[in-house]
């Protein structure tokens, strides 16, 4: 069983930054990517980005490209994501995911664990 931790959300002006970060409680397990989603009110859970563990392949989804970017810090063992030039609609809970299977990295069904969520609010 791996449990996913994030951290690292806040309240930030647009135009701020802020740093995710995902820890594992395994150190070491197999695993296809990581992810990070995003969930704002009343909306579905949405792809933001992933990162390919064999290769290190990154994907965004096109509302974060050029601003957000996932990272994997080894030493550390954790995904972190960086977001920049935030904006009022990036406000959402962000959860961190894991694959270890096959899957479409951009897929919510594709993870088999999740942390519980950090919030991301973006005041105008």
């Amino acid at each position: 069983q791996v449990q996913l931790v994030e951290s690292g959300g806040g309240l930030v002006q647009a135009g701020g930054s802020l740093r995710l970060s995902c820890s594992a409680s395994v150190r070491t397990f197999s695993r296809t990517a990581m992810g990070w989603f995003r969930q704002a009110p009343g909306k579905e859970r949405e792809f933001v980005a992933s990162f390919r563990w064999n290769d290190a392949m990154t994907y965004y989804a096109n509302s974060v490209k050029g601003r957000f970017t996932i990272s994997r810090d080894t030493a550390r063992n954790t995904v972190n994501l960086q977001m920049n030039s935030l904006k009022p609609e990036d406000t959402a809970v962000y959860y961190c995911a894991a694959m270890l299977g096959m899957g479409s990295l951009v897929g919510v069904s594709s993870y088999e664990y999740w942390g519980q969520g950090t919030q991301v609010t973006v005041s105008s």
